[in-house]
């Protein structure tokens, strides 16, 4: 059993991750903007309302726990996601140091993998304008600040290019850099899926200070 925090525990991609958590018997506290988005009860669950900005209470909530992970997003519809993805990460970055947290998992974006040698998929032209904002500054966190980072013990998990939910299969692929396609040349992946492999890496610990990606 890992004893975790688990930022953004009450979105698409936290919530799917804090099923899987409990679900495989780890000790999760959970930190959300809002107390009520989260229904779940466990004894393995606290959930603890709390802003990724304040530093110290950070810290002091992450003291002596396992790992880190983040599901952190400003939301897609928040107009200053770029600016607050810029200015937080960096922050859970320094967070998890601060806490002595010898590991932090992130949630990462497609932005940033190759999609054609040469070519990220953020510059493929196929990324609507509208989600921009957050696929830039989440790619310039990872290849700014993480790519950079050589103390913490740090993943940035890329999914493939469609998230979505569906079902948690366990029939999936694991790639580094390259977007991974299926046969029909889709980038897909479902959440629960991506939760799996997730707890998978924090149980496991295959990858250091690196990035790595799903897809069918």
């Amino acid at each position: 059993m890992k004893n975790v925090v688990l930022i953004g525990a009450s979105g698409f991609v936290g919530s799917a991750i804090l099923n899987e958590l409990l679900n495989r018997g780890h000790k999760v506290t959970a930190i959300v903007r809002d107390l009520k988005k989260i229904t779940a009860t466990n004894d393995n669950l606290t959930i603890v309302k709390a802003d990724v900005s304040d530093v110290p209470s950070m810290v002091s909530i992450c003291k002596g726990k396992d790992a880190v992970i983040s599901a952190y997003s400003p939301g897609w519809t928040n107009p200053n996601i770029y600016a607050e993805t810029k200015k937080n990460y960096p922050l859970i970055l320094e967070t998890t140091k601060q806490a002595g947290v010898k590991r932090l998992l992130c949630v990462g974006g497609a932005g940033t993998l190759f999609c054609a040698p040469g070519l990220r998929v953020v510059d493929s032209g196929v990324i609507p304008e509208a989600i921009m904002g957050g696929v830039k500054s989440l790619g310039e966190f990872y290849l700014d600040t993480l790519c950079n980072e050589k103390e913490l013990d740090w993943v940035f998990f890329s999914p493939a290019g469609a998230f979505e939910p569906g079902k948690r299969t366990g029939k999936f692929r694991l790639g580094k850099d390259d977007l991974i396609v299926d046969e029909n040349g889709k980038s897909h992946i479902s959440v629960e899926d991506y939760a799996m492999a997730m707890v998978d890496e924090l149980e496991k610990e295959n990858h250091h200070q690196t990035r790595f990606t799903i897809g069918y």
